[in-house]
C-alpha cells in the first residue's frame, strides 16, 4: 500500500451518539418550515397589498414588487408541503436526534440570550459574557483562560470600535459608569 493511500481516523469523542432516538422526521422539518414561510408570505403579501400594489401615473406603488414576490413565496412554500406529503422516503428519515438537537442548543440558546443580553447590558458586557461562559462550559477551556480570552477580545472590540472609528456601539451601564 502507497503512503497516499493510508486514512487516518479519529473519533470525536464529543459526537453525539448514534443510537440516540429521533427527535422529528425530514417530512416534518420540512412541512414546518414551509407553514412558516407560508405565514411569512401572507402576513407581507396583506401588508403590501394595503401599501398598493398597483400602477399609477407615477409607475409601480409601493407594495407592487414585494407584493409578488410574496406571491412566489407563497407559491414556493406550497409546492414544498405538496413535495413533503408526496415524498415516501423523507418520511422515515431522522431530521435531527435528542443528541444533535441537544449540541444545537447548546449553540442557539447562548448565542439568543447573548442578544438579549445586549440590550440591557451593552455589547461589551455581553460579548464578555457569551465568550467566557462559551468557552468554559462547551469548550471546556479553564477559567482563566476563559475569562483572559473574553477580556483581551472585548476590549480589543472596544478600542477598535469605540475609539478608534468612534462606531456607536449599544452600551450598558458599565460602559456610562466609564463615561462612554
Amino acid at each position: 500500500m502507497s503512503d497516499t493511500e493510508i486514512e487516518i481516523v479519529v473519533d470525536d469523542p464529543t459526537a453525539p451518539e448514534a443510537d440516540s432516538p429521533a427527535v422529528t422526521s425530514i417530512r416534518i422539518a420540512d412541512v414546518t418550515v414551509s407553514l412558516l414561510l407560508l405565514a411569512l408570505a401572507l402576513t407581507l403579501g396583506f401588508d403590501n397589498w394595503r401599501t398598493g400594489i398597483a400602477w399609477d401615473s407615477t409607475g409601480p406603488q409601493a407594495g407592487y414588487c414585494p407584493f409578488y414576490l410574496s406571491v412566489i413565496l407563497a407559491g414556493a412554500s406550497l409546492y414544498g408541503i405538496l413535495a413533503a406529503f408526496l415524498s415516501r422516503r423523507e418520511a422515515a428519515e431522522t431530521f435531527v436526534t435528542r443528541a444533535q438537537l441537544w449540541r444545537v442548543m447548546a449553540v442557539f440558546v447562548p448565542t439568543l440570550l447573548f442578544c438579549l443580553a445586549t440590550q440591557f447590558l451593552g455589547l461589551y458586557v455581553a460579548s464578555f459574557l457569551l465568550i467566557s461562559v462559551f468557552m468554559r462550559l462547551v469548550g471546556k477551556i479553564a477559567l482563566w483562560k476563559s475569562l483572559l480570552t473574553a477580556f483581551i477580545f472585548t476590549a480589543a472590540m472596544f478600542v477598535t470600535f469605540d475609539i478608534a472609528f468612534d462606531v456607536i456601539m449599544p452600551k450598558g451601564p458599565l460602559e456610562a459608569a466609564f463615561g462612554y
